[in-house]
């Protein structure tokens, strides 16, 4: 219900033997929990939470594509006819008090004992759920948001009570106080739920995806419809025009384009072929193709995108051990306010400032101030004691960080950023030094052949490649893929080769009709004391370029040299500066040649440039930033950047990239688009900014309102607020909360607009 039921839960679990860690997302109402499986549980966990006045279960791993959003769009049945009912007597409350503003008095209405049926109906109907969870918090000596909100209530009520039945003590009944506040209450909080319900639209919008079953083929031109649950890695599945990827996997026949869209954020559909892996989810648009399986389950890309996302739910900002500190105390801190209150105003406030007391709590009352003094002391107290406690909200405190973490990790998943936390996003608007690695992050990974020189008066380039290109279709490495498209490119005619052998590190050679060719590096070609002299010039300028020279050689004679270089990403250079115009500092680390990365970095406007860095350099690297005070991101692909996406206080991975690579970054990069980076720091920015907003509206509104609920204005002002009207107050501060995180939703749409 609030911060303060978030730590009694964490409490309970973190007292429990062989629990490690547990979080608790009050928006989600989930709790993750670290423990020592030897030594207790998940059963006798969630046995414990029941005990303890927390109805829970434990979810299963399939729960959260089948049933997650059925459970959330559950828990707000029955809060409509609630507030429908409590709504309805409030209304007919309020009709009963139109003498007071305009001297209407409607018959029946108006009685003392139509109000008092009035509240009493609303404490045994829509509000019972409210005050026994307050009686429970009270029982078990953890009181909550329901137990202040109980004590107003019944306080009100029992006051009422006692005037109705003995109108010899002069008292006031206020029955429309219990009334107002509950359907305020129920009012509030009902709008909270489906406004929390909105902000959960993009994780329930990322389980709507996974289809519920698949075109199995059978036998060539046969299928065969099973549930998703039963498909299996390795598995054959037809794919019409119209319907979702099942699963991920790879095209083996067809071609045809996808809208990726959902998944990646990327609007312009994707044309796939043979060979091409497709995302599960996404949804195939013009053909019909067959995709082979290879990945299913947990191990599926949406599958991941979900845990990601309701990780960062789970995972607090540091921002937030204040505000979870502070709710701890709160509801006691509050109790001993109210009782303060109740003790100044009946000890002294009602004597000093009779007139002012009299007009401000009721106006219309006929009595004198010496008689207001006299007969109404207790109750005078009592409301604004009840004032206080009922406009106390740590319910806004609680919802401050959470709310706009899960807002903003939303909006991240469906525009391809998985971030893996509140904690993320908080330490990524704090950046101010980023770090890329070349290959595959700020160049395309696609090596493609930039010239091609002839030193056979008898050979053109297009023969040259064509003799390279021979060679190079039995082997597989970046530099051959290179050659291969080159020559698809330039449609030559390639011929088959015999007696291929390959040498790591150096090159190939092999027999086409009768002559021998080596394809390799320098190194290559001394080793079978092949002359590359002629080549020193070009081979210099090439280097220089921050180009891979390949050569070739037929009968230990050298005909021709291929320039091959990886090509910076189109955004490459937008991004760069975009990123300095933000005030910070850009590096490039790489494992590549010094000479080649320095080639790059002045191409793209960085400044500082390492090469030949191996992961642990990378590292150490990163650590002296960091010992330096900077706060350090950085952004990497393979399997290599590991270590530094770990080290760094945000890793940011590129999709594109290894298993690993990913799966240790703090934000994952769907789209395979630097831009997003730029998008990741943003959407950081944006979200603890709402953060901040929020924890200083949850604050200043406790500030500000309940010195004014003790009646800090009435001696002067004759302004105090009744309890009815604190209750209003009090759904609003969360409202207030709820609404301005939402709002984050409509600021990032016009920025990207």
């Amino acid at each position: 219900m609030c911060a303060g039921c978030v730590n009694t839960v964490e409490t309970q679990l973190r007292e429990c033997d062989g629990v490690e860690v547990a979080t608790v997302n009050l928006v989600t109402k989930a709790a993750a929990v670290q423990y020592q499986a030897d030594r207790i549980q998940p059963e006798r966990l969630a046995a414990v939470l029941t005990e303890a006045g927390f109805p829970s279960q434990l979810r299963q791993d399939d729960d959260i594509s089948n049933s997650w959003a059925e459970q959330q769009q559950t828990a707000q049945q029955g809060q409509g006819v609630r507030v429908a009912i409590a709504t309805l007597l409030l209304c007919f409350s309020i009709l009963g008090h139109l003498h007071h503003v305009g001297g209407v008095t409607v018959p029946i209405l108006s009685g003392l004992w139509f109000h008092f049926a009035l509240a009493t109906l609303t404490l045994v109907g829509p509000a019972r759920g409210i005050l026994q969870d307050g009686w429970t918090g009270i029982r078990r000596a953890r009181p909550n948001m329901n137990t202040l909100v109980s004590i107003g209530a019944l306080s009100a009520y029992t006051a009422s009570v006692v005037a109705l039945v003995m109108p010899t003590l002069g008292w006031e009944c206020f029955f429309d106080e219990p009334v107002m506040l509950l359907s305020f209450i129920l009012l509030g909080r009902t709008l909270e739920e489906r406004a929390r319900f909105r902000a959960t639209e993009a994780l329930r919008g990322l389980i709507a995806l996974q289809p519920g079953n698949a075109q199995l083929v059978t036998t060539p031109g046969k299928t065969m419809v099973i549930p998703i649950a039963q498909v299996q890695v390795g598995d054959r599945l037809q794919v019409l025009p119209g319907d979702k990827i099942p699963v991920d996997g790879q095209i083996e026949t067809g071609q045809t384009t996808i809208n990726e869209a959902m998944v990646t954020g990327e609007a312009l559909p994707v044309t796939k072929q043979v060979g091409d892996r497709v995302i599960g989810g996404t949804l195939n648009q013009s053909g019909v193709i067959v995709i082979q399986v290879n990945r299913t389950g947990a191990d599926s890309t949406l599958a991941q995108m979900i845990a990601l996302v309701e990780s960062a739910q789970t995972r607090k900002a540091p921002i937030q051990g204040l505000a979870d500190t502070l709710s701890g105390y709160f509801t006691y801190t509050i109790l001993a306010l109210a009782l303060l209150t109740f003790a100044f105003w009946y000890g002294a406030g009602v004597a000093i400032w009779p007139e002012a007391v009299q007009m401000a709590i009721n106006p219309h009352h006929g009595h004198t101030a010496h008689q207001v003094i006299e007969t109404s002391r207790l109750l005078i107290s009592l409301k604004l004691a009840i004032a206080v406690v009922v406009i106390s909200c740590p319910c806004a405190l609680g919802l401050a960080t959470p709310m706009a973490i899960l807002v903003g990790s939303g909006i991240g998943a469906q525009r391809g950023l998985l971030v893996r936390g509140g904690d993320v996003l908080e330490t990524a608007h704090r950046l101010d030094m980023v770090v890329f690695d070349k290959t595959g992050t700020l160049t395309t990974g696609q090596p493609r052949v930039t010239h091609c020189q002839s030193y056979d008066p008898d050979l053109t380039p297009d023969d040259v490649i064509g003799l390279a290109a021979s060679v190079e279709k039995g082997t597989r490495h970046p530099l051959s893929a290179a050659i291969l498209t080159e020559a698809e490119h330039r449609q030559l005619t390639l011929t088959d080769v015999t007696d291929s052998a390959t040498t790591p590190g150096l090159g190939v050679v092999a027999q086409l009709k009768k002559q021998t060719l080596h394809i390799g590096n320098e190194a290559w070609l001394a080793q079978a004391h092949i002359a590359t002299d002629m080549t020193n010039d070009a081979v210099n300028t090439f280097i220089a370029q921050g180009q891979t020279p390949v050569y070739v050689a037929v009968d230990h004679r050298l005909v021709g040299i291929i320039a091959i270089a990886d090509r910076p990403r189109d955004e490459a250079v937008t991004v760069i500066e975009q990123l300095k115009s933000q005030d910070l500092q850009v590096q490039l680390l790489s494992g590549d040649r010094p000479e080649v990365a320095h080639r790059l970095a002045l191409e793209l406007g960085i400044g500082v440039s390492k090469g030949s860095m191996t992961p642990a350099d990378k590292v150490s690297a990163i650590e002296k930033l960091q010992s330096a005070g900077r706060c350090v991101g950085f952004i990497g692909d393979g399997i290599n950047d590991a270590p530094a996406l770990a080290q760094a206080d945000i890793g940011l991975a590129m999709h594109s990239g290894t298993d690993i690579a990913m799966e240790t970054a703090d934000i994952v990069l769907m789209r395979d688009d630097l831009t997003d980076v730029l998008a990741a720091l943003d959407l950081s920015r944006s979200t603890f900014n709402k953060i901040r907003q929020n924890l200083a509206w949850a604050f200043g509104y406790n500030l500000v309102c309940i010195p004014l609920a003790a009646g800090v204005l009435l001696p002067n002002f004759g302004i105090a607020l009744s309890p009815g009207f604190a209750g209003g107050f009090m759904a609003f501060s969360s409202m207030g909360v709820v609404l301005n995180s939402l709002l984050l939703r409509w600021q990032l749409r016009e920025r990207c607009e």
